[in-house]
């Protein structure tokens, strides 16, 4: 088979195009032949040998990155259901990797039948992008009478949170970089979008909340840096900045003072809280995936060739992408 192999940590170029052994499913695993993996921001943080959950150390490589993909059973190890050969599925493979290939193995365990009408590309944006944007939500209820700000609002989740908070009858706003991306976030439900690249953005922003008569209830962050922080300031008493990333840079965590006196609260919506108000992550996927299947939320997807994972991940870096980056072998 062909896949993306990592021999060294590095620039995006690091990642190799080419001929490996196909992998063997061990006992209770099933292997995939691949029309869908997943690309995240942390690939590219693995990459280049960052700290973070998954850590690779230099023993480990080469290796394939990906962890997310879709496809077709095509082959069971011993022990494993048979039901599986054949079918057409979708999976989170976790720390395992190995996603960026023609072929891959994963756990039966993980699997999800891929939902009737949805792409295997658009399952791929869901079994990650997806739970996630529904774990966030397991700390706020934005509804009638909610004005959120979605930061980032063209991303994967961006994008998800917009249409999530558009259907539930709240006003969103949407942040985003660039005339492409913030058509894209009105495209997607938000009332109003702001370019942040603009000196002036905050300046935008803040008078279209005045032509509203109304502060913003809940920030959605994962931009963090100075963005997060000028964003802030859009708040009103008693609003919730919630935390899921710092793509901009730095990720932006307020203490107990500095929430007290704007008077709002300010937390992380990710990890082990996430985990267990979404029920554990098997349950989001499914909660995930069965929104996307019902047309409730709808996936953006920006495709690349398997062969050309270096710019897909040089996209994302520079924050050239809409939506979920999605390798197609």
């Amino acid at each position: 088979m062909h896949a993306i192999r990592l021999h060294a940590f590095g620039p995006a170029e690091n990642l190799v195009h080419e001929r490996t052994e196909d992998p063997v499913p061990a006992p209770g695993q099933v292997r995939v032949a691949v029309a869908a993996a997943g690309v995240h921001l942390l690939d590219t943080h693995l990459r280049e040998g960052r700290p973070g959950p998954y850590q690779l150390t230099a023993g480990q490589l080469p290796t394939i990155p990906g962890r997310e993909i879709a496809g077709t059973v095509e082959s069971l190890g011993e022990g494993t259901d048979p039901s599986w050969l054949g079918r057409d599925v979708v999976a989170h493979i976790g720390g395992a990797a190995g996603g960026y290939a023609e072929l891959t193995v994963v756990d039966a365990a993980k699997l999800h039948p891929l939902p009737a009408g949805l792409s295997p590309a658009g399952a791929v944006a869901m079994i990650g992008t997806g739970r996630t944007t529904l774990g966030i939500l397991g700390f706020t209820d934005p509804g009638p009478g909610s004005v959120a700000v979605v930061t980032a609002a063209a991303g994967g989740i961006g994008t998800l949170l917009v249409q999530y908070a558009k259907n539930a009858g709240a006003t969103v706003m949407g942040l985003a970089g660039g005339p492409a991306k913030t058509a894209h976030a009105t495209a997607n439900g938000a009332g109003f979008a702001v370019d942040y690249t603009l000196p002036d953005w905050p300046r935008r922003a803040r008078a279209h909340l005045e032509t509203l008569g109304r502060r913003a209830t809940v920030l959605f962050d994962s931009v963090g840096g100075i963005t997060a922080r000028a964003a802030l300031d859009l708040l009103g008493p008693g609003g919730e900045h919630l935390v899921y990333g710092g793509s901009g840079g730095q990720v932006l965590t307020l203490g107990e003072k500095e929430s007290a006196a704007r008077g709002i609260t300010s937390r992380t919506a990710l990890g082990p809280a996430m985990i267990e108000k979404g029920g554990g992550l098997r349950a989001l996927e499914t909660r995930a995936l069965a929104e996307a299947a019902a047309g409730r939320l709808r996936p953006a997807v920006q495709r690349f060739p398997l062969a050309e994972a270096a710019a897909a991940h040089r996209a994302l870096e520079t924050r050239g992408t809409v939506g979920k980056v999605v390798l197609v072998p």
